[in-house]
């Protein structure tokens, strides 16, 4: 008999639970789907008639992707079992209502909600895409009484990603040529670490055009931070929501837990003396796996960006604190 993969096993037993059947949480199933980055996956929403319709809809489209198995509703025992719990579901930003507001209504919605998702699923891991979601990693983890791997957040995955989209535009190569990243908060605090980002192993501040112009300027790179850094709110205004780039970085965060892939990337979890940074959750490299985040890595940063990672910290704990955590 052929032995199994490690992976093969992670992958043939997985449920994925999305919980929330909003623009983020949908799209998040429906890229895990097509994908199949896990064999089953379940959809739970408080909104019945939503869940149902959003369930059959995915589940109608089964006859064309590697996942077969869709399920869901309101009753959350469709979580029962699930191998890795994203939870989008939350309160939506109102006008003329304070990110501070926003963190404790869904810090509320987390204390209930978490308890009550892990009665149904006790070993999954946890991840976090709701809004604050740095805030919301902390609260999740102390309610939860899981260790710190199994709790983490997407936290500048994403943003990353659309950082590292913007300068292969700008330098006319292909995305994966890019090796930069943005660190700390998911949120306006975050910063990309420029001193050592490159392109195909040219530090980016050497990379120039076929003239040999320099190319990415301090300006040029200012202008890219602040664009990734507001990036959502442009298409917020647009769209009323970003949900696609979203959703494919949350599939693919799902596959490299169950695959056991030893994918490294910036993810949001609760540090402890990381480079002196304690009881807050950033995002650092972070190795993943099955039980979570194996381990974070000490990434090389100039003294610029270690402040910036304390004014990130700073940020979250003042916010942890305004709504009692």
């Amino acid at each position: 008999m052929t032995p199994v993969s490690v992976e093969s096993q992670n992958l043939a037993n997985s449920k994925l639970t999305v919980v929330g059947a909003g623009s983020v949480g949908t799209s998040i199933a429906y890229a895990s789907l097509i994908r199949g980055s896990a064999r089953q996956i379940a959809l739970y929403d408080i909104d019945t008639k939503k869940v149902e319709a959003e369930v059959h809809d995915l589940s109608h489209g089964t006859q064309f992707t590697p996942t077969s198995v869709v399920t869901g509703g309101s009753d959350i025992s469709v979580v029962k079992d699930s191998s890795v719990i994203i939870i989008t579901a939350g309160a939506r930003q109102k006008p003329g209502q304070t990110r501070l507001d926003l963190a404790g209504v869904n810090a509320g919605i987390m204390t209930k909600l978490v308890p009550d998702l892990l009665e149904q699923a006790p070993n999954a891991v946890l991840v976090l895409v709701t809004n604050p979601c740095d805030v919301l990693t902390v609260v999740a983890h102390q309610v939860s009484g899981l260790p710190v791997n199994r709790v983490l957040s997407t936290g500048t995955l994403l943003d990353t990603s659309r950082l590292r989209w913007a300068i292969a535009q700008r330098a006319g190569v292909a995305l994966s040529n890019v090796h930069a990243a943005m660190f700390g908060e998911h949120g306006d605090t975050e910063f990309p670490i420029w001193s050592s980002a490159s392109i195909a192993q040219i530090p980016i501040r050497d990379w120039t055009d076929a003239g040999g112009v320099r190319v990415f300027t301090e300006e040029v790179l200012a202008q890219i931070a602040h664009d990734t850094v507001h990036a959502a709110y442009s298409i917020i205004e647009g769209k009323g929501a970003t949900n696609y780039a979203i959703g494919l970085a949350g599939a693919r965060l799902v596959e490299a837990i169950l695959g056991d892939q030893r994918k490294i990337w910036p993810l949001s979890s609760v540090l402890t003396d990381y480079r002196g940074v304690s009881g807050v959750a950033l995002s650092v490299p972070s190795l993943v796996g099955p039980s979570g985040i194996r381990r974070t890595f000490e990434f090389p940063m100039d003294a610029h960006e270690i402040g910036l990672l304390n004014k990130s910290a700073a940020a979250i704990r003042s916010t942890l604190a305004a709504i009692g955590y």
